[in-house]
């Protein structure tokens, strides 16, 4: 979670929403930039939670990203998928960011594979059973722009314009994910499984498999 005092505006950071590029740009642009302090979990905190510390936050202007949450899924599982192979491999750095991240050690050692991490990772880490959503409002107060991974160099741009710095040129994303399509990747019970723990995304967003 991103706080620019001088620009009166907090971005909140929902996990594998493209938060990691938006971060850099932020830090890199917007005046005053810098973490917002005395906040457990800050990276990926909750408006609710940034709200409940620094309640002069809300006069802020808040904005987030969200994204298909199918999509969204895979690209998670296929991130620390991705860690644990280099892991496993001796790289250094590797091991130490699996070791000092309870939930990629948690997924690797209890979830054997993408269908586990669906099915029965919601009831082990409770990150992966809350709506995008959730980040994004607490009460009545609510983000005052979401925008989409979907469509993220145009709502970049959207963004860099609202908040009077230059969008980068031809911003390349930081943890994209995998490319091909994350359909393959689900058998109709994960399909509903998914519908059912983000339903409040589908609904708000009208999100599709």
């Amino acid at each position: 979670m991103i706080v620019s005092h001088e620009a009166r505006a907090l971005f909140v950071h929902v996990q594998k929403t493209g938060g990691s590029t938006l971060q850099t740009v932020l830090l890199d642009r917007l005046p005053g930039a810098e973490n917002v302090a005395g906040l457990p979990g800050a990276k990926h905190a909750h408006l609710g939670a940034a709200l409940e510390a620094h309640p002069e936050l809300a006069a802020y202007w808040i904005f987030g990203f969200v994204r298909n949450p199918w999509a969204r899924l895979w690209s998670w599982w296929s991130m620390i998928e991705r860690r644990r192979d280099q892991r496993d491999e001796g790289h250094a750095w590797a091991i130490r960011r699996v070791a000092n991240n309870p939930f990629w050690s948690g997924v690797i050692e209890e979830l054997p594979d993408f269908e586990a991490f669906v099915m029965d990772g919601p009831e082990r880490f409770a990150r992966l059973r809350e709506p995008q959503l959730s980040y994004l409002e607490a009460g009545d107060r609510r983000a005052d722009f979401i925008g989409r991974t979907e469509t993220f160099a145009a709502d970049l741009v959207r963004l860099c314009e609202r908040l009077g710095v230059d969008p980068p040129p031809e911003e390349t994303r930081r943890n994209a994910g995998p490319s091909g399509s994350y359909r393959d990747h689900y058998t109709p019970a994960m399909r509903a499984r998914v519908a059912t723990l983000f339903r409040a995304d589908v609904d708000e967003f009208g999100y599709e498999f």
